[in-house]
């Protein structure tokens, strides 16, 4: 993903507000949990909202302030007929006044706490219903994919660890007649960077390899199963670790699992 252009696009500022289905929450939320970018940008808009409400209260404060100056100069101009009768109304005004002022900054200050508390909830809610439906949906596939592995008709080939680590280990269970491969490799190890795992189709005699594909999701893929096609007389299924890619021929120096199918 050009995750650049994803931020560009504003779908993160629609996020913010709310304004999104929940099929795009979902969406956004993974976005969310693979990029830190997106993150930061999501933090800088909540930031941006928060200083746009705060900017528009104090400019009105002030400009009433100013205002209620003005009409007190204004008043100390007037030339009273009595004393008595122009003060006490004069400082009960400045009182009023300044009394207004107070309230308007306190409820001013409390506005802008349930607005940070309303945006608060709001992202914790969406991040909350972000994860129950990606827990639902990483459901619904395992469900899918253990009722697949179940079927009677897949043959099964466990692949046992190599030298270059003896703890490793996988599976392919294989669908003759639909031509594909169900990889399990829940038993190997995190590839380093710029390594991924490739799988190979063997024929045993003479020794011939053919690349089924290669696992570049394997970070990602909570479930370490994946799917590949296979058209191949596999006799033998391996898997080697190879640069980001893939490789023409495998890497015998890096093959973690071998398994032979019985015949």
């Amino acid at each position: 993903m050009d995750i650049k252009a994803y931020i560009a696009s504003g779908i993160l500022e629609l996020y913010v507000y709310g304004s999104l289905s929940e099929k795009e929450n979902t969406e956004v939320y993974k976005v969310l949990q693979e990029y830190p970018e997106a993150v930061k940008e999501v933090e800088r808009i909540e930031n941006a909202l928060q200083q746009l409400s705060a900017a528009k209260a104090p400019e009105d404060i002030e400009s009433l302030y100013t205002n209620v100056q003005e009409q007190i100069q204004s008043n100390n101009n007037v030339i009273p007929i009595t004393r008595k009768r122009t003060n006490l109304p004069a400082y009960i005004g400045w009182a009023a006044c300044i009394a207004l002022l107070i309230g308007l900054f306190i409820q001013f200050n409390k506005n802008q706490k349930l607005q940070k508390q309303l945006v608060t909830n709001q992202i914790e809610q969406t991040l909350l219903e972000g994860k129950i439906n990606i827990v639902e949906e990483d459901l619904s596939k395992a469900k899918s994919l253990l009722k697949i592995l179940r079927n009677k008709d897949l043959i099964q080939v466990p692949l046992k660890a190599q030298q270059v680590d003896p703890t490793a280990y996988a599976a392919v269970y294989w669908d003759k007649n639909k031509q594909t491969a169900y990889i399990d490799v829940a038993g190997l190890p995190t590839p380093p960077p710029g390594k991924v795992y490739q799988v190979w189709s063997l024929k045993l005699d003479p020794l011939t390899p053919t690349s089924m594909g290669v696992l570049d999701t394997f970070n990602e893929d909570d479930t370490k199963i994946f799917i590949l096609a296979n058209p191949n007389k596999s006799e033998a299924f391996g898997i080697t670790l190879e640069p980001e890619g893939g490789s023409e021929s495998p890497t015998l120096e890096q093959l973690y699992t071998l398994g032979v199918v019985e015949s």
